[in-house]
């Protein structure tokens, strides 16, 4: 058995159920679909990996939509908490409990994050308590941990959605002495600016075909602001 296991945090690509901020731009069918092309290449992405990974996915109640959605050749684990941090927590709570020693955990707003990123993540767990993928609008877009270095803290009265989520995530690892390795910073996509962003790197490279053929294919992008 491997001992590491990818989390891949997902919503149901309902309409209306994710990218709240692209969604008044850009309508909720849209979002709906586009967010649904972020997941496909994301899932294209950690299928070249040699990592077990599992789709989490929320609301709790939707395995029959991820199944539709996406077929029946992954793992599904259903999201539970009241709140994102209570949901990260018991997911990296299932994998140590199933057996995996090292767990990363990562959103699915990132249709082109690398598999490299990952894999080092993965690699640096070897020797490092937690890892951290800083975003730059202040939050992570991947975090993980050993079994033995897990801690719960980091997930508890958290302000998501803030720019200040990874500075206190990582002053609450150095407090209770967890050694951490940062990955690079990514954007992820969570408005307008940041998806024009997203389309210019990767106007001219082969990643996350099917997010941009969508964006050329519908013209998602004119006129937005």
């Amino acid at each position: 058995m491997d001992d590491r296991c990818l989390l891949f945090f997902v919503r149901t690509p309902q309409r209306g159920a994710a990218k709240s901020r692209l969604a008044k731009a850009m309508g909720e069918e849209a979002t709906g679909d586009l967010y649904k092309n972020f997941i496909l290449d994301m899932l294209s992405t950690l299928e070249k990996g040699d990592f077990p990974f599992q789709v989490c996915f929320y609301p709790a109640d939707a395995p029959t939509d991820m199944r539709k959605a996406f077929g029946d050749l992954y793992q599904y684990l259903p999201q539970q908490g009241t709140d994102l941090g209570e949901r990260m927590e018991h997911c990296f709570c299932q994998a140590f409990s199933a057996g995996f020693c090292r767990a990363v955990l990562i959103g699915s707003d990132l249709p082109d994050l690398p598999l490299d990123i990952i894999n080092d993540a993965f690699a640096s767990l070897q020797s490092i308590d937690a890892v951290i993928g800083p975003a730059v609008d202040g939050g992570y877009y991947l975090i993980g941990f050993t079994r033995d270095s897990f801690t719960s803290e980091v997930f508890r009265g958290m302000p998501w959605g803030a720019e200040t989520v990874l500075q206190q995530t990582i002053d609450i690892l150095k407090n209770i002495r967890r050694t951490i390795h940062l990955l690079p910073s990514w954007s992820d996509i969570d408005n307008v600016e940041d998806l024009k962003k997203f389309f210019e790197r990767n106007r001219e490279t082969p990643r996350c075909p099917r997010t941009m053929a969508y964006l050329k294919d519908k013209n998602v992008l004119a006129g937005r602001r």
